[in-house]
């Protein structure tokens, strides 16, 4: 297929869809990665689409995707993740909810749950649930961050350390060999690791591509975290560093 033949069929996609994941063109054209960024590189300079991390939306839509629009960014490794989540999750649990598109899967994969006490720092989860009246929901105070809906902060951080609550559904940027999770904020560091010390057990969230990503703030290491859901079998470095303490990990 030319290059502008297939330009104008991602254009289309896109139009119909409102977003698009990388994986799905991939998958649809049958070309490589590197080619498809290389056409919503293009477009998104022609003002065609609008380029997002890990796809494209339409270049009306505004720079933090509506929540409506952003289920859609969930590829099929987040969906599998979040589904396996629930299936650990009773009815009547209380849980917190971190900020991130796998916790957010998560979220969405809960709805059919019932009597849910839901806490969160997460808007879209927040919006989500807003609307389950069988549900009990707390939104977290704090600044709000525009462009994903996280709420952090100080006034977050009193906020979380008042409950104690079922489970931590908790998202991560990077895991090093040795199992410890980072992350590029240190704001967001300490918010996650008032979740982890006010859950009873920690569910920790995260596709493949996390592992041996570096970032400059410590969350914890392995010992904090009771199951670990994640997309494809680990390198044996990472495994065993989770192995060793004791973290029921499950490759979805």
């Amino acid at each position: 297929m030319k290059q502008i033949t297939r330009h104008n069929a991602i254009i289309e996609l896109v139009q119909l869809k409102n977003y698009v994941s990388t994986d799905e063109l991939v998958a649809h054209f049958s070309v490589s990665p590197q080619t498809i960024r290389r056409d919503l590189n293009e477009l998104a300079e022609q003002n065609k689409i609008l380029r997002h991390h890990g796809g494209a939306a339409l270049p009306s839509s505004s720079v933090n995707a509506a929540y409506a629009d952003r289920k859609t960014m969930w590829s099929s490794e987040k969906a599998r993740i979040a589904q396996n989540v629930a299936k650990l999750i009773p009815n009547g649990a209380s849980l917190f909810i971190d900020i991130g598109t796998t916790p957010e899967a998560v979220a969405f994969a809960l709805l059919n749950h019932n009597g849910l006490k839901i806490v969160t720092n997460n808007i879209n989860v927040a919006t989500l649930f807003s609307g389950k009246e069988d549900s009990q929901l707390i939104i977290a105070g704090g600044e709000v961050r525009t462009r994903d809906g996280a709420i952090f902060g100080e006034a977050t951080i009193d906020f979380i350390n008042q409950f104690q609550l079922d489970f931590g559904i908790l998202g991560i940027s990077g895991i090093d060999e040795q199992g410890t999770l980072l992350e590029f904020d240190y704001h967001e560091a300490r918010t996650k690791r008032a979740i982890i010390e006010n859950s009873r057990k920690t569910i920790l969230v995260s596709d493949h591509s996390k592992f041996g990503r570096s970032a400059i703030a410590k969350v914890a290491d392995a010992t904090k975290i009771d199951y670990f859901f994640t997309s494809q079998e680990p390198e044996a470095t990472f495994a065993e560093a989770f192995s060793k303490h004791n973290v029921e990990m499950i490759v979805c």
